[in-house]
């Protein structure tokens, strides 16, 4: 009996050690719980029971060099639904049928899948938004948000871009400087109950986003105006496939213009211009969106003809190959191996001198110049003019310049380098290398952007660009420009002349391959004043039709270009230069 009871004892202080040691495990368990990891704990149930919808940040300006503002931002709303909210589902279905104009199979759709949040359309605009939370239906949101905006539709679009969606850019500065340009999002933070209805007395938490930074490039919008318009003239009255004009800064690389005539409407990027708008719906659509992105200054090659006998002269004057007095003959062709390469003037120039030469844009006397470079020096002048790298403009989808191996050139292929034929570069590297014989020798890096201020207009950073000083020599250079001048006031670039300016400048006339589809290409690269450039000017005219010599029909582009910015720059014509022409007549 007394062995039962000992037994009994044990028995129940081995369950009340259990029970204690159970508890000691749980109270342990559950002072981990509420001490080490509360917060962990705590922040989940917050998670469970809250729903985050999206406020999307202002995205930054991007404003040109006299303040105006080319990008801007739109106040919209971006419509949702939560379906454990929603009380009526078909009121709430018919009435967003109703203001959004959605079908009702595609809102039906969406208010009935179950989830946490379910976006029904983004930008919409305020007073449709505000129309729908007149409503009052439980389930329903309409939460404030931007859409890019841009004033003035297709000025400048090929430069500036637009942005997707998600408020990101996707071509042009927006897609380059878009890490300036993005804010960041903020949050609206609901408290639910275990159904994911909002606990009313409890609110809203809002975490406010922070708007991007403003972007100041050097564009002028009223140099683009004038650029713009010249463009869209030519592009009409030659009948043109496209036409670019390129206005720059030689002496820093500031683009203070550059149309790329027919540009989009950067409100409705996704919408065909009338060259492709035949194509909408089909298969070829987003190609042709492509094309009608595409900047053709940019990422576009072309042979460039006789401009190019520029980076010719400055080699040959820098190697001291020729020099301006030295004498020439041309008969209208030049015999370069079993090839009969003709001159423009079939009947030929007869003897002149290497400035007569460049005036007329002889291309006998051009073959023979690059015949006393050689092939080695003039491909060592190609790689010190920085003529085979890219500019690294600050745009994106930048072509590089499609030149012949060194060791593949041979007599032929020298002599049609020579004068601007059998390679190709781009717009931007021509006006960039032109820049840099004209300024004295330096190397510039074509560009846009100038500095990143914050909304509240501080300046965060000053943009720099890189430069390469001692691409040719001071005397070469003053050289260039006294030859490029005489190419205006006496020569082919005659129509580019404005009485009272000094203007230097090239024309050229080349032809797109296959050279059987008689397909040609327009243009005159100029620069004023001639003794101190401040503005550079490329006209280029795809496949225009009827006549087509640069010199006749490009360089007067340039000539109504340079009559509208050079007094809006502040660069009055030479009074006296006036006085002694009227004299002289």
């Amino acid at each position: 009996m007394e062995r039962n009871k000992t037994f009994h004892r044990k028995k129940i202080c081995v369950f009340f050690f259990a029970v204690l040691f159970c508890g000691c495990v749980l109270l342990g368990r559950l002072v981990y719980l509420m001490v080490f990891r509360g917060e962990y704990y705590s922040k989940l149930a917050t998670d469970l029971q809250q729903r985050e919808r999206q406020i999307k940040a202002a995205r930054g300006k991007i404003i040109d060099a006299n303040g105006v503002v080319l990008a801007s931002n739109k106040s919209v709303c971006t419509i949702s639904v939560i379906h454990n909210q929603i009380e009526d589902p078909e009121a709430v279905i018919n009435m967003l049928v109703k203001e959004l104009g959605i079908s009702e199979e595609r809102i039906r759709k969406r208010v009935e899948k179950v989830t946490s949040i379910e976006r029904i359309k983004s930008n919409v605009d305020k007073e449709t938004g505000n129309r729908i939370l007149s409503y009052g239906y439980a389930g329903a949101k309409g939460d404030e948000d931007y859409k890019r905006e841009y004033p003035y539709d297709d000025l400048a679009s090929k430069v500036l871009g637009f942005t997707g969606g998600d408020n990101q850019g996707i071509i042009g500065l927006e897609t380059v400087y878009d890490s300036y340009l993005q804010g960041e999002d903020g949050t609206i933070l609901t408290t639910t109950d275990a159904r994911g209805v909002e606990v009313d007395n409890i609110g809203e938490e809002r975490v406010e986003p922070v708007p991007g930074n403003n972007l100041h490039i050097s564009l002028d919008y009223n140099i683009q105006m004038f650029a713009a318009q010249a463009a869209e003239k030519a592009y009409l009255q030659k009948d043109a496939d496209s036409v670019s004009v390129l206005v720059m800064n030689p002496k820093n690389g500031e683009i203070m213009a550059l149309a790329d005539y027919p540009e989009f409407n950067l409100n409705e990027p996704f919408t065909l211009i009338e060259q492709y708008e035949e194509y909408a719906g089909t298969d070829e659509e987003q190609d042709c969106l492509n094309q009608m992105w595409r900047n053709h200054c940019v990422s576009d090659t072309y042979e460039p003809g006789s401009t190019f006998k520029i980076i010719t002269t400055c080699a040959a004057l820098e190697e001291h190959v020729v020099s301006p007095d030295d004498s020439f003959y041309c008969p209208g062709y030049i015999v370069v191996e079993d090839r009969r390469i003709r001159c423009h003037r079939t009947q030929g120039h007869g003897a002149e001198n290497f400035v007569q030469g460049i005036e007329n844009s002889c291309n006998p006397v051009f073959i023979t110049v690059g015949q006393r470079l050689g092939v080695s020096r003039f491909y060592d002048y190609f790689e010190q003019f920085q003529l085979l790298k890219k500019t690294n403009i600050d745009l994106p989808g930048e072509a590089a310049t499609i030149m012949h191996r060194e060791d593949n050139i041979g007599p032929v292929e020298l002599a049609t380098i020579s004068f601007g034929q059998s390679f190709q570069i781009t717009p931007i590297q021509l006006v960039t290398t032109v820049s840099s014989f004209i300024n004295g020798g330096t190397r510039v890096t074509p560009h846009f952007g100038v500095r990143v201020e914050t909304p509240e207009g501080e300046v965060l950073e000053e943009l720099t660009y890189e430069t390469t000083e001692g691409v040719c020599t001071e005397e070469t250079s003053a050289t260039i420009r006294q030859l490029l001048e005489k190419v205006v006031s006496e020569g082919g670039g005659n129509k580019a002349y404005i009485e009272g300016y000094e203007i230097g400048g090239k024309t050229a006339t080349s032809q797109t391959l296959p050279r059987s589809a008689n397909r040609s290409i327009s243009s005159f690269l100029g620069f004023a004043p001639a003794d101190d450039p401040q503005v550079l000017v490329l006209v280029i005219i795809r496949n225009p039709q009827g006549v087509y010599y640069g010199g006749t029909i490009a360089a007067p582009v340039a000539r109504e270009i340079f009559s509208n910015i050079l007094p809006y720059l502040g660069i009055e014509p030479d009074q006296a230069a006036k006085k002694d022409e009227k004299t002289e007549e």
